[in-house]
C-alpha cells in the first residue's frame, strides 16, 4: 500500500521487520510514477509469467495472524528469504503490498460481519495494497469493484490473492486516484493511508468532495496513527467498530494494540 504526492512515495507506520521489510515501511524517496508509460490495469486473470513466478517463489500464502482467517494472501513473512536479505536486494519498489497493515484488517474484517454494507453496491479499495478489503467487498456481495494502488506489482499481487480465494479478478487501476476526475461510487474505503500530513490533507478533501458530489459513504480504517489521531478529520468521524489486533499483528506493529473502522461524515 503506498500513494505518491507531491513527488515522494510516503510509507506507513513503521513496524519491527529486518531486510526488505525495514527498507519499505522507512523509504521515502521512491520515484514518482516510475512506470508513467505503461500503467498496469487488468480485469482478466493473464499476468506476466515471469513475475507470477517471482511473486510465487518469494512470498508464502498464509491466513494466520490476522483479523481476517477466511481471506487467503500472498505475503512477504519469515519464512520468506526476502524477509532476511539485504534490503537492497529486492529487485522491485518497496513491497508495501506484502504486509497486511492493521487498518486493512479492521475494514476487512467488517465487511466480512455487515455484507450489507456492501452487497449490491459499488466500492472503491483506495490504496488497496494487497487487495484484502476489495476481496472482502467481493465475498460480501458488491456489484462493482475498483482496487486501487500506484504499484503495478501490487496489482498483480491483488490478482494472485483473488485467485488465492477462488475470485474472480476485478479491476485495477494503478494511477494515483487523488488526480484524477472523481466517479461515482457508493462506498470508498481505505485503510492505514492516515500515515503522513501533507497526504492526509490531500485525501480529508478529495473524500469532502466524493462526500458532498456524490453522497458517498466512506469507511476509514487505522490503528491509532498520531498522523491520523491528530489530524482535523476526526471531527467529521463517528467509530462503527474497534477490534483488538492478534498478537503476530502487534508485534509486527510496534506492539499497537488495536485498530478501528471510522466512519467520514464531514
Amino acid at each position: 500500500m503506498a500513494l505518491s504526492l507531491g513527488g515522494r512515495t510516503f510509507a506507513p507506520f513503521p513496524v519491527n521487520h529486518s531486510g526488505v521489510f525495514l527498507k519499505a515501511v522507512r523509504s521515502n524517496g521512491l520515484p514518482l510514477f516510475p512506470w508513467r508509460h505503461s500503467p498496469w490495469r487488468r480485469t482478466g486473470n493473464v499476468l506476466d509469467p515471469e513475475m507470477k513466478a517471482f511473486l510465487e517463489e518469494n512470498t508464502e500464502v498464509t491466513n494466520r495472524g490476522s483479523l481476517t482467517p477466511e481471506i487467503r494472501l500472498r505475503l512477504l513473512t519469515p519464512r520468506c528469504k526476502f524477509w532476511w536479505q539485504r534490503a537492497d536486494l529486492w529487485p522491485y519498489s518497496d513491497p508495501y503490498w506484502a504486509i497486511y497493515w492493521p487498518g486493512g484488517q479492521a475494514l476487512s474484517r467488517y465487511l466480512l460481519d455487515n455484507p450489507d454494507v456492501v452487497r449490491g453496491r459499488s466500492v472503491l479499495d483506495l490504496g488497496s495494497g494487497c487487495g484484502a478489503t476489495a476481496i472482502a467487498a467481493k465475498m460480501g456481495g458488491a456489484s462493482k469493484i475498483l482496487a486501487n494502488d500506484i504499484d503495478p506489482i501490487a496489482g498483480m499481487a491483488i490478482t494472485l490473492n483473488c485467485e488465492l480465494n477462488q475470485l474472480n479478478p476485478f479491476p485495477i487501476l494503478t494511477k494515483n486516484i487523488l488526480d484524477l476526475e472523481q466517479d461515482k461510487w457508493d462506498l470508498v474505503v481505505l485503510g492505514d493511508m492516515f500515515y503522513d500530513e501533507d497526504l492526509a490533507d490531500s485525501l480529508h478533501q478529495w473524500l469532502k468532495n466524493c462526500f458532498w458530489t456524490h453522497r458517498t459513504r466512506v469507511l476509514i480504517g487505522d490503528p491509532g496513527r498520531p498522523q491520523f489521531s491528530g489530524h482535523s478529520i476526526q471531527h467529521q468521524l463517528h467509530k462503527v467498530v474497534e477490534y483488538s489486533l492478534p498478537e503476530p499483528t502487534r508485534k509486527e506493529n510496534n506492539g499497537l494494540t488495536t485498530s478501528t473502522v471510522w466512519d467520514f461524515r464531514p
